[in-house]
């Protein structure tokens, strides 16, 4: 399933950032630790040009450290880019934002100028809760919900910064597919959009392949299911969740899975390593460009049949 979600304000959005990041003097980008790639916005790399970027990795507490690592020294390869990690309850962290600001802007005078600086993020990131702090009072909504930050706006910070606060959207297009099902075992898209159970599953299959123990230390496996389905019936016989009939509760099962790791109940997970999605983007490459093949194949043999 290709889950899509573009909210009309979302489009909006999209249109001012490319309007006005060419006049930033730095970009913060708040990323999910749990997913630095799939969680990032495309439009950064593609309008930055040489502006400074600090990629800002929230919630490393419910991340695995090792991948964690990992990103970091893949993110900062790009030129230009320095990268930190947060808790998502440790606010107080995020002053050292505005410090690795200061490194990466030697030459910008703010007695003569405000450094300008664009924020931006995807939904339920922790971006708002990250402004809040770096202001020192309620500057921008949060909420649990995504997609709280509705306009752009602009927040005078300490020491003569100007931080422009983006609403938070995602891509008309997600692609690899699997960053659209990564973000929604997060919690980036509206509950109310995805097919619960399809999403539970991928994240079931995932947590087989990745993180099998502390699948059978969450859930009191002495034997691991074969598959994500089995994994599921497991927890549902597990945990007593049937309907009628004795049939396994999948959609109490996909709440179950998903609400406990949302909330790092089973642990410390990344749901995508480097090496990963650097295999993902090659495939998806090579079937993007096999169905553009198929498309021109199937255009020139319309053509020739009126044109003979």
């Amino acid at each position: 399933m290709a889950i899509n979600w573009f909210p009309g304000h979302m489009h909006k959005a999209r249109k001012e950032i490319k309007k006005v990041m060419p006049q930033m003097d730095l970009i913060i980008e708040v990323l999910d630790a749990r997913i630095p790639f799939s969680s990032e916005n495309p439009l950064v790399p593609a309008l930055r040009g040489d502006t400074p970027l600090i990629r800002v990795l929230n919630k490393r507490d419910l991340a695995d450290p090792k991948v964690t690592e990992q990103w970091q020294a893949w993110l900062e390869k790009e030129r230009g880019v320095r990268t930190m990690t947060l808790t998502h309850n440790q606010r107080s962290e995020a002053l050292g934002i505005l410090k690795l600001a200061e490194e990466m802007t030697p030459d910008h005078d703010r007695q003569r100028s405000a450094l300008r600086v664009m924020i931006l993020g995807i939904p339920n990131v922790g971006k708002s809760t990250i402004i809040n702090t770096l202001a020192g009072r309620p500057a921008a909504k949060t909420g649990n919900e995504p997609a709280v930050t509705k306009a752009q706006q602009a927040i005078k910070l300490p020491n003569n910064i100007l931080l422009y606060d983006t609403p938070g959207f995602l891509w008309p297009k997600l692609s690899p597919e699997a960053c659209g099902y990564r973000l929604a075992v997060t919690g980036a898209i509206r509950s109310s959009v995805l097919d619960f159970e399809d999403i539970a599953m991928f994240e079931a299959e995932y947590l087989l392949h990745a993180y099998p123990e502390l699948v059978k230390a969450r859930y009191g496996f002495d034997e691991l299911p074969k598959d994500g389905l089995g994994l599921m019936d497991g927890i549902a016989a597990k945990r007593r969740f049937f309907g009628r009939g004795g049939i396994p509760d999948l959609h109490k099962v996909s709440e179950v899975l998903l609400n406990e790791f949302r909330a790092g109940t089973l642990g410390r997970i990344s749901l995508e390593t480097p090496a990963m999605v650097e295999q993902e983007t090659r495939e998806a490459a090579i079937a993007e460009a096999e169905k553009t093949a198929r498309e021109e194949a199937k255009a020139n043999k319309k053509s020739r049949k009126r044109n003979p």
